[in-house]
């Protein structure tokens, strides 16, 4: 078998068979197959695409490119959960305990932010002793005795993603749903669980800036998850603000917390209740989403769901007292507040350069090894659909440097103004099952 006879078969718009796809994964990942060929290979289905079936036997050979999580020692449905990206996405760690709740495992592998959008992970190493490197016997038996754990990804979980992925980068073929699809879907069916649900973000602040591409990315995934035996839901949720109120770490899991404790965002609230309630009617805990949904509001009201943070926080080294004492949590020093020369109502809004101005204060990162600033973010004052006066507050910059001038002028750029209230913001588009 040659590579080139595949690029043209590709090239030409035919179809690669399991075993074709499984010598160029095998092959790329061993360092058998060079860059330039691979790249070429790329770039032929990023113009002449996938089919479902290639798309599944793609996702197949990079799960099995290196380890395969075995959960089989979990008892129950084993359920997780995937966010595409956004800003002020902080729905993770509002969904763990809630759905351990109900006795739905969550055993959860998560990743670190780069760019504009958070990671959970970084989010959780704001809490002092936070951690979120366990041994296997430990998450096994956090998920059987707490129903909830969550691991950073381990070092060789789907080798042929990283390089496809830094290949992609590089190649200008990042934007090919085949190769998102597979990407993302190899990494959560590598991590073990059971079913799987996934918040495809659309808008502004999202890798998907439409909604025709979100929905075809995410009816692509659970196509992927239902070939590989995995049930899957996609919600295709509204990126074009910053999700709740605020975006960096340690101001996030802030923000969970009262999400949790029943004084959240509108916005926020109800995609951690939609997003909680597919991944319990997939593990088994309810029949409707509607009945799961109003469970979970109770679970909220009893102070039941934040008695379940805290032990998530105590059972993996972190300091529970963050809960009731979020002043514990890393704090910048200065706070700016960016006020409005304009009036109106907010009736649009970037949210990907929220993302940006809050990387460039320290709360993201613009290469892998640059190091996080936890007390740094934005607070979102004003978002969609809010009038604002001359001088009223849009936002807040929280810095542990005073020197923010350029990020001031970035978040300026994000909101947009209209002198007539936009239509109420939709918080869900579809549920693709």
């Amino acid at each position: 078998m040659r590579i080139v006879d595949l690029i043209n078969k590709k090239k030409h718009g035919e179809r690669l068979t399991k075993e074709e796809i499984e010598f160029v994964i095998n092959g790329y990942t061993s360092g058998d197959l060079p860059d330039y060929q691979v790249s070429a290979l790329l770039m032929a289905i990023y113009f002449k695409g996938m089919d479902t079936q290639e798309i599944a036997d793609l996702t197949h050979a990079m799960v099995h490119s290196g380890d395969v999580v075995d959960l089989s020692q979990i008892q129950g449905i084993k359920v997780d959960k995937h966010s595409t990206g956004g800003v002020g996405d902080k729905i993770s760690l509002i969904v763990i305990p809630l759905v351990a709740s109900v006795g739905v495992p969550v055993a959860k592998m998560s990743g670190r932010g780069l760019g504009h959008t958070g990671g959970t992970i970084d989010k959780l190493e704001a809490i002092e002793g936070f951690k979120v490197e366990l041994s296997n016997e430990t998450f096994i038996n956090n998920v059987n005795t707490y129903k909830m754990a969550i691991v950073g990804q381990t070092g060789n979980l789907t080798p042929a993603d990283k390089k496809l992925y830094a290949l992609r980068d590089v190649t200008g073929t990042i934007d090919s749903i085949p190769l998102i699809a597979s990407s993302i879907m190899s990494k959560k069916i590598a991590a073990g669980t059971d079913a799987i649900v996934l918040d495809v973000k659309v808008g502004s602040g999202a890798f998907m800036k439409s909604l025709d591409d979100a929905r075809e990315l995410a009816k692509t995934m659970v196509n992927i998850g239902n070939a590989l035996n995995r049930k899957t839901v996609a919600v295709i949720t509204n990126m074009d603000q910053p999700l709740g109120h605020e975006v960096g770490n340690a101001n996030e899991i802030k923000e969970a917390i009262e999400v949790l404790r029943g004084h959240g965002a509108e916005d926020e609230t109800q995609v951690a209740l939609t997003i909680a309630s597919y991944m319990a009617v997939l593990g088994g805990a309810f029949k409707e989403t509607t009945e799961a949904k109003a469970h979970f509001e109770k679970v909220i009201a009893s102070g039941e769901a934040i008695e379940l943070l805290k032990k998530f926080i105590e059972i993996q080294g972190g300091n529970p007292q963050v809960v009731d004492h979020p002043e514990k949590l890393p704090t910048a020093k200065y706070h700016l507040d960016i006020k409005s020369d304009m009036e109106g109502y907010i009736a649009g809004f970037d949210a990907e350069k929220v993302g940006i101005a809050a990387m460039m204060l320290g709360a993201g990162r613009r290469r892998k090894e640059d190091v996080i600033d936890f007390a740094a973010g934005i607070t979102v004052a004003k978002k969609m659909g809010d009038h604002v006066n001359l001088g009223d507050v849009l936002c807040v910059l929280h810095s542990n440097s005073p020197d923010v001038l350029e990020v001031e002028k970035v978040v300026r750029t994000a909101f947009m103004f209209s002198s007539n209230q936009p239509e109420p913001t939709q918080y869900i588009y579809e549920i693709i099952e």
